[in-house]
C-alpha cells in the first residue's frame, strides 16, 4: 500500500523545499550498507573507504531496517530551507528521551533479533544516553564522509531546488508532483499525493504543508512516513546525480575545450541544471570571480541564458549551448 498524504485547502500554499546535511549524512551511512544503492557513488566510496573503516557505524545500521521505520527523532525534517549540520544535530540532541525510546522500539522491532542484541538492549535501557552516542556518531560520519564534499553536494541540491521551484511556478502543484519521481501519483480529485512504497501510511497535512527534500544518497528510493509531531516530509532523489562525481573537465569534449578554452568549456558543460555562480564555482573548484567572468562571456555569445531566482542569478544552457556542449545528443 502506498503512503497517502491528504492536502487541505491551505496546504498547497505551504509547500517548501529544504536541504539537509543531516539527511545526507544519514542516507550516506545507509548507502554503505546497501550494495544496491551504491551504483552512482562508487568514486565517492573509493575515496572515503579508509575514513569509513575508522567509524563504528553498527549502532546506526541497527536502526536502519531494510523496510520499515527508522527513528524520525534522529533524522527529523529540516529546520529550514538551508539549516547547517550544527543546527540540525543540536535539535537531535534535544530529543525527549521518551520520544526517542518509542522510535528505538519501533525501529529495532523491524529487524529480527535487533532489540535483543547488546547494542539494542543498551539503547532501550538508556534512550537519553543513546541519543547522545548516536548524535556523536552522526557528527563523526558527517565530518568523515560528507563535509569534505558538501560544497559539491550542496551545489547539486540547490540546482534541483531551483529547477523544481520554477516548475511549480510555471505549472502548479500537479505538474511539480507529477515530475518529481515515478513513485509519486497526484490525485487532483481527492487532493492526495500517493507515494508508492512498501507499507501503509495515511497522513492528513492539516495545514502544515509539505517539506520536499532533494537528496543525493536517497536514490533510487523516495522516503516519507514522518509521524506527528514532525512536519510531513518527503525526500526524493535529486536530479543530476549521474554526473555528480565526475571530475571537472571529465565530460568536456576535447574539441570544445580547444575552441572555447578548457575552463570556459568546463563551465558550459557543467550546467546540466540551472545553477548560480557560487554553486558552480564549488562544483568546478574555481574562484567565483573566474567563473562569473566565463559565465558572462558564454551568455553574451548566446550559449547561456540567465534569470533571477530569489537573491541569486541562475544560468542555464540555451538550445545552442546544449547543441555545442552535447554534440552527440539526438
Amino acid at each position: 500500500m502506498p503512503y497517502h498524504l491528504h492536502f487541505g485547502e491551505a496546504d498547497p500554499m505551504r509547500i517548501r523545499f529544504a536541504i539537509s546535511p543531516l539527511w545526507e549524512t544519514h542516507s550516506a551511512v545507509r548507502v554503505l550498507a546497501r550494495p544496491a544503492k551504491q551504483g552512482y557513488h562508487l568514486p565517492w566510496m573509493r575515496r572515503i573507504a579508509d575514513a569509513a573503516r575508522g567509524l563504528d557505524l553498527g549502532p546506526l545500521h541497527l536502526l536502519m531496517p531494510h523496510r520499515g521505520h527508522s527513528p524520525d527523532s534522529l533524522y527529523p525534517p529540516p529546520l529550514g530551507p538551508a539549516a547547517s549540520f550544527d543546527e540540525e544535530i543540536a535539535a537531535v540532541r534535544a530529543t525527549d528521551p521518551a520520544l526517542a525510546l518509542v522510535d528505538f522500539e519501533r525501529a529495532l522491532a523491524e529487524t529480527p533479533g535487533a532489540a535483543e542484541s547488546a547494542e539494542g538492549r543498551r539503547m532501550l535501557a538508556d534512550p537519553a544516553g543513546a541519543v547522545e552516542r548516536l548524535a556523536d556518531l552522526l557528527r563523526a560520519a558527517w565530518e568523515a564522509l560528507i563535509e569534505p564534499d558538501w560544497p559539491r553536494l550542496r551545489a547539486l541540491l540547490e540546482a534541483d531546488v531551483a529547477y523544481h521551484s520554477r516548475r511549480l511556478a510555471e505549472g502548479g502543484l500537479e505538474r511539480l508532483l507529477g515530475e518529481l519521481h515515478p513513485a509519486f501519483d497526484w490525485a487532483a480529485e481527492t487532493a492526495t499525493l500517493r507515494v508508492a512504497y512498501p507499507g501503509e501510511h495515511v497522513r492528513p497535512l492539516d495545514g502544515q504543508g509539505l517539506v520536499l527534500v532533494p537528496s543525493v544518497f536517497t536514490w533510487p528510493d523516495v522516503v516519507s512516513g514522518f509521524d506527528p509531531p514532525w512536519q510531513p516530509t518527503v525526500a526524493y532523489p535529486a536530479r543530476g546525480i549521474g554526473g555528480l562525481w565526475s571530475e571537472p573537465g571529465g565530460r568536456t569534449p576535447e574539441a570544445l575545450a580547444r575552441l572555447l578554452g578548457p575552463v570556459r568549456a568546463d563551465v558550459l558543460c557543467a550546467l546540466d541544471e540551472p545553477m548560480g555562480t557560487t554553486a558552480l564555482a564549488h562544483l568546478l573548484g574555481r574562484a567565483p570571480s573566474s567563473v562569473s567572468s566565463h559565465l558572462s562571456v558564454l551568455r553574451d555569445a548566446g550559449l547561456l541564458s540567465s534569470r533571477r531566482y530569489g537573491h541569486q542569478v541562475l544560468y542555464e544552457r540555451t538550445p545552442l549551448g546544449i547543441a555545442v556542449s552535447q554534440p552527440d545528443a539526438k
